[in-house]
């Protein structure tokens, strides 16, 4: 095999991850590899320990047991914005922008670290041609160049998660982590993130947790399901769709529920 026709190393690495809180297992042991490039999904009942999975690899909880390693690098026990500047972001299920802020200065603000800027109060971003211009052509990028200077706070719901997923990409993050983006909206609404996602996901690696099953099966290279903390079954959406184990723990009535 030449170097080209090699495959690329996973972008993310799970193996045995655990976590506990008290007495409880949220996480029972969770293996998984993400490839460089994938786009990756994980779906499960509500309580399956998908939101702690999150949090356990972009830092917020520290596991039990097990080990992260992001592009082959262990991330365990690193603080959460030591981890964002190693390259992976996320968004959150509850829209996290600054209201008050325009448009544009949201998006301004998560260029700051990856265009060099540092804690100093003689830097006056407004003169940086470099950030306006980083910042404007990701607004371009989520299709809101028209509400470069209102408030964020005045956006639809649409509109400020695409605002989010913006801000989750602003820093160059190769690996980017969706928490339910298309959570609370109409039709109409979720084909708009879903087209923005493929878009600014490009050459990058995505995890998401969604439980739209169209979306997950519309955009998912792979998909992991997870019941009771550990993961039943991983493979290609057809593969996950007529796996009886996943079935009868969750895809039936998950499906049915859409309907």
């Amino acid at each position: 095999m030449t170097a080209t026709s090699a495959p690329r190393p996973p972008a993310l690495e799970i193996s045995g991850l655990q976590k506990s809180f008290g007495k409880a297992q949220i996480i029972r042991g969770v293996d998984l590899s993400i490839g460089a490039g994938e786009r990756h999904a994980i779906i499960g009942p509500n309580g399956a320990g998908k939101s702690t999975l999150f949090n356990l690899i972009t830092g917020r909880f520290p596991p039990s047991a097990g080990a992260v390693r992001l592009h082959g690098q262990e991330i365990n026990g690193r603080a959460p914005f030591q981890i964002n500047r190693m390259g992976l972001s996320r968004s959150f299920q509850i829209t996290n922008i600054f209201p008050r802020m325009t448009v544009f200065e949201n998006v301004r603000c998560s260029l700051l670290w990856s265009q060099g800027y540092r804690y100093s109060f003689w830097n006056m971003v407004n003169r940086s041609r470099d950030l306006t211009a980083g910042a404007d052509e990701i607004l371009e990028q989520i299709n809101l160049t028209a509400r470069r200077d209102l408030p964020a706070g005045v956006l639809s719901y649409a509109e400020q998660r695409a605002l989010e997923i913006g801000i989750t990409i602003a820093g160059g993050a190769n690996v980017i982590m969706l928490d339910e983006p298309t959570a609370g909206m109409s039709h109409s609404e979720t084909d708009y993130i879903v087209d923005l996602i493929r878009k600014v996901t490009e050459n990058k690696t995505l995890i998401m947790v969604e439980h739209d099953m169209g979306v997950v099966f519309g955009l998912a290279d792979r998909i992991s399901v997870l019941v009771y903390g550990e993961i039943i079954a991983t493979g290609h959406p057809e593969e996950v769709r007529s796996n009886p184990k996943v079935q009868e723990a969750y895809l039936g009535a998950a499906l049915e529920a859409e309907h």
